[in-house]
């Protein structure tokens, strides 16, 4: 199983109405094929009352054992459904690498 689909099976414990996980590892400086870099959308309702930091430390505690080892970064979106329903599903764009993106 890819890192990004324990990603996705772990992030089933929070109920999500919707989760999108994505590897954005090829927009980063690492070897082709690599699993170090993602970008992770959420919809849950286990987010009502959570301001975004106490949000980011449940996934933190989710993925603990990826972000001890093969995960370098995670760019977290998390949206209650009411959030997520204002936004009309919109997934925000990740920016370039900052040591530049690979052509």
């Amino acid at each position: 199983m890819s890192v990004q689909q324990h990603i996705e099976a772990k992030l089933k414990v929070l109920a999500p109405r919707f989760v999108d996980v994505e590897n954005e590892s090829h927009r980063h400086h690492v070897p082709p094929n690599s699993e170090t870099h993602f970008k992770v959308t959420v919809v849950s309702s286990a987010f009502e009352g959570l301001m975004p930091v106490k949000r980011h430390q449940r996934i933190y505690s989710v993925l603990d054992e990826e972000l001890a080892g093969p995960v370098h970064a995670l760019a977290l979106h998390l949206y209650t459904p009411a959030e997520w329903d204002r936004r009309a599903g919109d997934i925000p764009a990740s920016p370039n690498c900052r040591g530049g993106a690979r052509p």
